[in-house]
């Protein structure tokens, strides 16, 4: 049996020495903390879990929905965006709901790439960006993030001939795993580039609503002309804690919008419309659960930041994401190596930032989504092994 180049070309699994240590860990009785994915411990909110129990008794809920979504859903985050953000969008031609913003993430690539095309992607990055060009038969050619930079890329540094060869670039602010943010400033800039070269922009805004001290996030679509080359990705999963749903959206440029309804139509059958209606809740409903959520994780944001400081790593307090990413102490080389040593001394797993590309190395990230008895264990461990004191 041949299976398919496209699978055959998969990456390895990095974080396969990572697992052997925990697996080895725990067969030993070691009660092990994982600080690695970013998935909400928190609940749904009360009112969102009620217009889903409402909306599953609804016999036209039990049948095939639309891949192109509920029409009063499409209406309900038109009107989300222009509350949250001030963008006008046609709910009929400008926005099409998606099953988790990872899955139209995933798609957009079979809308505008074919073989040997080229998409431009950060690194480091959310990896799905580089494996949706792979599977559309596309090339990926990454654009270094600095940490002098903020984490913004250098678009004036893109040669001229990948630029005039790319067909898509793909952003992402609050970023994962950084957890940097932009301002308006370079969204105008990236729309400028983008028309300069005829480039898609496919913009991830997952983190639109996790943020802290004041900060609020900026759509792409906020700047005048975006809509002319921008698509973005929005998802309810981290605002609302409904990872487990799986309801996002793609918004924007119209011809974008409808190649990604055409692809799903063919792939897809669309969102369950109970889930649908309990989206509708969440976007139309009150948002107080939001803002609680986000003081939950400023706390945890600052309970992180001050232990990491005193395992001698070096770091700014993420304005947004669920995210600490963090520079290793002076002296340290491999973000694996690193990793790995701290399961092997306090049972508490990071990730390394080699992880998210050759450009994240020399980093880790740790993710405040750990409920905060087991977040204060692992920090207690952790504080402990920078004192050199026995933890485990």
């Amino acid at each position: 049996m041949q299976l398919a180049q496209r699978v055959q070309q998969l990456p390895p699994y990095l974080f396969a020495r990572i697992s052997e240590l925990i697996a080895q860990k725990r067969a030993a009785g070691v009660d092990v903390i994982s600080l690695g994915i970013g998935d909400p411990d928190l609940p749904t909110p009360p009112h969102i879990l009620d217009a889903l129990k409402q909306a599953a008794d609804v016999p036209v809920n039990h049948r095939y929905p639309e891949s192109d979504g509920l029409p009063e859903f499409r209406r309900s985050i038109a009107r989300w965006y222009q509350q949250r953000h001030g963008v006008a969008l046609d709910p009929d031609k400008e926005v099409v709901p998606l099953i988790g913003s990872k899955e139209g993430i995933g798609h957009l690539p079979l809308c505008l790439i074919d073989p040997g095309d080229v998409a431009l992607m950060t690194d480091p990055g959310y990896p799905v960006y580089e494996i949706g060009t792979m599977f559309a038969g596309g090339t990926s050619v990454k654009i270094p993030l600095r940490e002098e930079d903020g984490w913004l890329p250098r678009l004036d540094e893109i040669a001229p001939d990948v630029a005039r060869r790319a067909k898509v670039i793909w952003l992402n602010y609050p970023n994962n795993p950084t957890g940097a943010v932009c301002d308006r400033a370079f969204f105008e800039r990236a729309v400028a580039w983008a028309k300069q070269y005829d480039v898609a922009i496919a913009h991830d805004l997952a983190y639109a609503d996790v943020a802290y001290d004041g900060y609020r996030p900026t759509s792409i679509l906020e700047v005048d002309g975006a809509k002319d080359v921008a698509i973005e990705f929005n998802s309810l999963s981290k605002a609302f804690n409904m990872t487990g749903w799986r309801v996002g959206m793609a918004v924007g440029n119209a011809t974008l919008v409808n190649a990604l309804t055409r692809v799903k139509t063919n792939l897809d059958s669309g969102i369950p419309q109970a889930i649908q209606a309990m989206a509708m809740a969440a976007l139309d409903g009150p948002l107080d659960a939001v803002e609680d959520h986000n003081r939950i994780y400023q706390a945890r944001r600052d309970r992180v930041v001050g232990v990491l400081r005193e395992l001698g790593l070096r770091l700014e307090p993420p304005k947004a994401s669920l995210y600490v990413w963090a520079r290793l102490p002076e002296g340290e080389r491999s973000s694996g190596e690193f990793a790995a040593r701290l399961i092997d001394a306090t049972g508490v797993v990071v990730t390394p930032g080699a992880a998210y590309g050759e450009a994240g190395e020399g980093y880790i990230r740790i993710s405040l989504t750990t409920p905060d008895d087991r977040l204060d264990e692992a920090m207690r461990r952790l504080s402990a092994f920078a004192k050199g004191q026995s933890v485990l």
